[in-house]
Formats: C-alpha cells, sequence, structure tokens
C-alpha cells in the first residue's frame, strides 16, 4: 500500500528529532512506524482493507487493531487515511459478524484448515480461539478513531449490529457453563492450544466478569475469567455507551444493557480479582475461577495488567495497580526474565528466558519515571537481531534469537513508545 504524505511527513519529524540523541532508535523508529501500510494492509474490492498480522497469512482483530491505532492521531487531516482506518473498521465488522467467536479469518473463505481443531469451522476462519479481546479492539478503534476525527459514518447500522452481538457473546459467557454453546478442542497438540473437560474449559463459578477461553497471546486460560481482558471490556463498553449517546440517542436499551454489563464486569474484578501478597499487597490476579483460585503472571501481550493504565481502566498511580506492577516487573513473577541485554516480561508462549518486544513497549508507555523510560528505549534499541524492526520474544542473552521477524503489532506499539517519548520532551 502506498503511504498517504501525511505519514510520511510526520514520520520525518519525529525522525529528526530523535536522530539528535539517536541515529539507531531513529532508523528503528523509520522502519517500524509505517510497517503495517507498507506490508501488510491491503484494500479489497468492496473497500474494506484486510490486514495481515504479519508473517501468518490471517487477520486477527486483536493485531489488525493495534497495528493500526498509531495513525488515528493524523486522520482528521487526512481523507487518504481516513480511508485506510474505515476500511478496517468494515473489514472487522464483516468478520464479527461471520463468528463472533472466532480470533483470527481468512482474507477469502476456501477448505484450507490450518489446524485440526473441533467443533469444525467456517471456510473463512482461521482460528477459533475465543477471546474476549478480539471483540474489545474493534470497539477501541471505531471510538479512537471517532475521536480523533469526528467522522460518524463508522457509527450506522453495522456499528449497531456489531455491538449488540458483542454484548450478547459477553452476556452469555457471564454463565458459560450453563449458557454457552462455545466449545474448543485441538488434536494432537500441547495443552496451550486446546481447553480441558471436553473443550469447555475449567469450571468456574458467577462473578460477573465474562469467561474467556484463551489469552490474548492465544495460549489456553488456566482459569476462565481473564482480568486484564476484563478490564479492557468495561472500558470499551464506555466507550459503547459514549457512542450511542452521540450517534443513536434512542437506543436506550442498549446502552443500558452497555451499562449494566460495564458494571457487572468492574463490580466483578473488585470482588474476585484483587488477592493479597504477603510482599506486595493487594495486586490483580491475571486469572481466577470465582471460586477461590487464582492465577499470578501477566500476559506479556495486551490487554495485559501492566496495561491497565494504557487501556484506561485506571491510574497509572493507583495503588493496586502499582503494587501489581512491582509484582510484574519482579523474579516474583514466573514469565520475568532477566539477561545480559534485556530485562522484563515473557510468556508461557515463547521460550523460557525469551523477553517480548511488546512487553517492553508496554512497560515504557506506563512508565512515570524517565530514567525508567530511557532504559527500556536502549533495550529496545539494543535487541532488534540486527534486523531494524521488533519482533516477538527475544532472547535475554542473545537478542539474535527471536520470534517472528515480521509482527507488524509489535513494530506499532513501540512507534507509539518512541512518538511519547518526544511528547515528554525523553528524545
Amino acid at each position: 500500500m502506498k503511504l498517504p504524505e501525511i505519514i510520511i511527513n510526520h514520520m520525518n519529524e519525529i525522525c529528526a528529532r530523535v536522530e539528535q540523541t539517536s541515529p539507531k532508535l531513529a532508523q528503528l523508529y523509520r522502519n517500524c512506524y509505517p510497517n503495517t501500510l507498507e506490508t501488510a494492509a491491503e484494500f479489497d474490492a468492496d473497500g474494506s482493507v484486510f490486514v495481515l498480522t504479519g508473517d501468518i497469512p490471517a487477520m486477527w482483530l486483536r493485531d489488525s487493531t493495534a497495528e493500526v491505532s498509531h495513525y488515528c492521531p493524523l486522520a482528521a487531516e487526512s481523507e487518504e487515511l481516513r480511508a485506510i482506518l474505515r476500511g478496517v473498521i468494515r473489514r472487522q465488522r464483516q468478520y464479527i459478524e461471520a463468528d463472533p467467536y472466532t480470533n483470527a479469518f481468512k482474507r477469502a473463505p476456501d477448505d484450507y484448515h490450518p489446524f485440526d481443531d473441533y467443533p469444525r469451522v467456517k471456510p473463512i476462519v482461521w482460528e477459533r480461539k475465543y477471546e474476549i479481546d478480539s471483540l474489545c479492539y474493534p470497539l477501541r478503534l471505531t471510538y479512537l478513531y471517532w475521536k480523533a476525527t469526528g467522522d460518524a459514518s463508522v457509527l450506522d447500522e453495522s456499528f449497531l449490529q456489531s455491538l449488540r452481538t458483542t454484548l450478547g457473546v459477553w452476556e452469555t459467557e457471564q454463565h458459560h457453563a450453563e449458557r454457552s454453546c462455545y466449545r474448543f478442542s485441538r488434536a494432537h497438540t500441547k495443552p496451550k492450544d486446546t481447553l480441558p473437560n471436553g473443550g469447555i474449559g475449567n469450571p468456574v463459578a458467577y462473578t460477573g466478569m465474562t469467561w474467556s477461553g484463551f489469552r490474548p497471546s492465544d495460549d489456553s486460560c488456566r482459569y476462565g475469567y481473564l482480568v486484564a481482558s476484563n478490564m479492557f471490556a468495561a472500558v470499551v463498553l464506555g466507550y459503547a455507551q459514549e457512542l450511542l449517546a452521540a450517534a443513536f440517542p434512542a437506543e436506550t436499551a442498549l446502552t443500558a444493557r452497555a451499562r449494566k454489563l460495564e458494571r457487572e464486569i468492574r463490580d466483578g474484578i473488585a470482588r474476585y480479582a484483587i488477592v493479597n501478597s504477603p510482599q506486595f499487597g493487594k495486586v490483580y490476579a491475571c486469572e481466577t475461577d470465582g471460586m477461590g483460585r487464582h492465577f499470578l503472571f501477566d500476559d506479556a501481550n495486551v490487554p495485559s495488567l501492566l496495561s491497565a493504565p494504557y487501556l484506561g481502566f485506571c491510574d497509572a498511580d493507583d495503588p493496586v495497580y502499582q503494587n501489581t506492577r512491582r509484582f510484574i516487573l519482579s523474579k516474583e513473577n514466573p514469565y520475568y526474565y532477566e539477561g545480559k541485554f534485556a530485562m522484563g516480561v515473557g510468556s508461557p508462549h515463547t521460550p523460557a528466558g525469551y523477553i517480548w518486544h511488546i512487553a517492553l513497549s508496554m512497560q515504557g508507555l506506563t512508565a512515570q519515571d524517565p530514567d525508567e523510560i530511557r532504559s527500556i528505549l536502549h533495550m529496545l534499541e539494543t535487541t532488534d537481531g540486527g534486523t531494524g524492526f521488533m519482533h516477538e520474544g527475544f532472547d535475554a542473552n542473545d537478542p539474535d534469537r527471536f520470534t517472528r521477524s515480521w509482527f507488524s503489532w509489535s513494530c506499532a506499539l513501540f512507534s507509539e513508545l518512541v512518538e511519547a517519548a518526544v511528547e515528554k520532551g525523553i528524545l
């Protein structure tokens, strides 16, 4: 896809600032900032835009939002860019109506099945791992686009239908075992790629939160209430109410549903997701089952507990968040690693000792200490493995060992961090 002129001009302005501090960092930004548009996005005949996640030939609802969100602030000044973002929104809504439990879709339907999953999926589906955030992200993109541009054309009947579908899924999954028809089993695979108990997942009790089969890493949840994703759902439900008030004030019943669900999720988080840590005080658990069991760690993807202020769930100085952050960035977190080149959050999705660039970028975006941000920028600058791009996970002792050479989301979030550092005067 040809880069809009506004993207080129903005990139040049940021690079001119960053080059004064670090030419290498500026070059990384120059590579990463336009990566989605240069390599991963393409218009289809209907005006929708298909966005590859990178080195996997499929479009994730989550990734496609994260890959283009950093362009939203410029969209008010460029119809060319607005058309691209509207095209992504349109494509996402088409996919949600095709199957709201799917995380990743093909560009066009065919008979190819990359996985031996049960039940069998529709021809348009790449992978049907149900993740709450897959429905959060399209709402976030609609909201960010509308706030940046004032363009209400995206608030049409397809918005209403997509929102009704999303609310219906989340309301159903508040009572997963009793009301949900969703099942997922994958043959001949690792436990993280399937759900136990006949594909229904481990038992949960009602909490007010909504259930998720998988994390944003696409790994299965140990306990069904994934707290960071419920935080994200609460935030975008607030967005939905604002969008409805602006464009559909007569939709009082739909607004009431969104308000009620947001309240129930927030109450569930407050009642069931906060646990006492002898070392850190009150912290958010990553997962809980509503029956007293918790899993304390954090996902390296977003939504994560680390990302709660970035997503808008809480302030960065919130005491429970700060306690949780100290836990996440400590050796008490089973997926926190330290090595010769970096220290930060990894994931059970990648090998032990591998830190994620996304997690480092998010640590920087939620940090309040300028020195911490500078340290993170240095780690990002020195762990690209000589490729000039961000990756998924990398070996903290040998950055030339990494997963995913083409991962546009990671490049986009890195670009956000660089721009935030420029805005704060750190670069």
